[in-house]
């Protein structure tokens, strides 16, 4: 059974030996200054975001391990029928998001750790969606802008009206 634990300045989550295996790595430890905010999921299946990378994946049963996607990787441990504990964590953290499964006292458990972190954002009580995977549109930097600039006031070649030259 996993365990929420901080240890000075170090959140860890405990991992008993099978879900070690299952999930192909140790216990998960990351700085507790790296926690953005704590919410609480009360359905297990919201927790999940992107694709499932490396662990054990047994659907209605219990997902645990890595999750992968455009925003960075999470680290989930969830077992249906329970409440989900989801840590999110700045992006310099090597997660984007912790989420585990508590038998009971999610709640007090999320207030714990709100209260311990020291870098908590506050803004809402939500969890933030993935961030979107947008195009640039217009190129970057002043060099890029004086190329458009240049190429955009180009005069046409010929006359200087706008119509060729013909050639003699």
């Amino acid at each position: 059974m996993r365990h929420i634990l901080v240890k000075g300045d170090d959140l860890f989550i405990h991992l008993s030996w099978w879900e070690k295996a299952a999930a192909r790595r140790g216990n998960v430890r990351v700085p507790l200054a790296t926690v953005c905010r704590v919410t609480v999921e009360p359905d297990w299946w919201r927790a999940l975001r992107g694709v499932a990378q490396r662990g054990a994946w047994i659907p209605g049963v219990m997902c645990i391990g890595m999750r992968g996607h455009h925003g960075g990787d999470d680290f989930v441990a969830v077992r249906p029928g329970r409440p989900v504990v989801c840590i999110e964590l700045w992006p310099w953290a090597p997660f984007s998001l912790l989420a585990v499964s508590v038998p009971d006292h999610a709640e007090a458990t999320a207030r714990w750790l709100c209260r311990l972190a020291p870098r908590i954002d506050s803004s809402t009580c939500r969890r933030q969606a993935l961030p979107s995977l947008r195009r640039q549109t217009r190129p970057e930097g002043i060099r890029a802008r004086r190329r458009m600039a240049c190429a955009v006031t180009a005069p046409w070649p010929g006359n200087g009206d706008g119509e060729a030259a013909a050639s003699e």
